[in-house]
């Protein structure tokens, strides 16, 4: 399937798309504290989506039965907001949502601690979002898809953790999973060549120990099959004619 080049019309609508997805986060994370449930935290997050006039792109895609998805300690990513799931001192949670905004995506997600974390755990968040802007450097016109998800490993395997293999990022646009798959790490190919005007989803998943993944009997949550605490940190950007732009931030 071929990836699409944005006109600069898509461009401006999926700039916007990512201000206002950025600007919900930025809400969510005033608002996590210890006791509240996850439910609360989707309940939040579609109310801001749905404030700016957006549409909330997770709420029953692929039947997905929420706006965010909410993933404690262990679970990296899909986690389905429950009443009975309350966040409690010293958890980490990856909030992953998406909005559409005039027909177009923008997909983002972040990790934050509960209240005072480990001193590990805190590495860990710091790590996973720092490997997404060492895949950055190499998200330029010329470069190879691989270029990316080679840095992202590399970086983060010099801490001995593990990046999940099952998962990847993806292209974004009018859908929200477009061509191509992108990978947080080595393929062993080139992958295609970057060029202007692609958008795309890069989101590397990081565990604190091996990158083996398990799903639950619900057939969303993803969870480490060590037990060990995942992190996730994802943004939407754009490849320009030099350094990236990083559409949700």
């Amino acid at each position: 399937m071929a990836v699409s080049i944005k006109s600069e019309r898509e461009i401006e609508l999926m700039r916007e798309a990512g201000k206002l997805l950025a600007k919900t986060h930025l809400e969510l994370e005033k608002a996590l504290h210890a006791g509240m449930t996850t439910k609360a935290i989707d309940r939040i997050c579609e109310e801001i989506i749905r404030s700016y006039g957006c549409i909330p792109s997770f709420l029953n895609y692929n039947g997905f039965p929420a706006s965010v998805c909410v993933s404690v300690n262990d679970e990296v990513v899909h986690g389905i907001p429950t009443d009975s799931r309350r966040l409690k001192e010293g958890d980490i949670v990856s909030l992953d949502t998406g909005l559409i905004y005039k027909g177009y995506q923008s997909d983002a997600a972040r990790t934050y601690g509960i209240g005072e974390i480990s001193k590990e755990a805190e590495q860990l968040i710091a790590v996973t979002k720092q490997s997404f802007f060492e895949g950055m450097k190499y998200a330029k016109p010329g470069n190879h898809l691989n270029d990316i998800g080679k840095a992202i490993q590399c970086y983060c395997e010099r801490y001995g953790y593990g990046v999940v293999r099952d998962l990847v990022g993806h292209g974004i646009g009018t859908e929200m999973h477009e061509a191509p798959e992108i990978p947080n790490f080595d393929m062993g190919k080139k992958g295609i060549r970057l060029r202007p005007g692609m958008t795309l989803a890069i989101e590397p998943m990081i565990n604190m120990g091996r990158y083996d993944v398990e799903w639950m009997d619900d057939d969303w949550t993803v969870v480490t099959a060590d037990g060990s605490l995942s992190a996730h940190y994802e943004n939407t950007i754009l490849i320009t004619g030099g350094e990236p732009e990083i559409l949700s931030l």
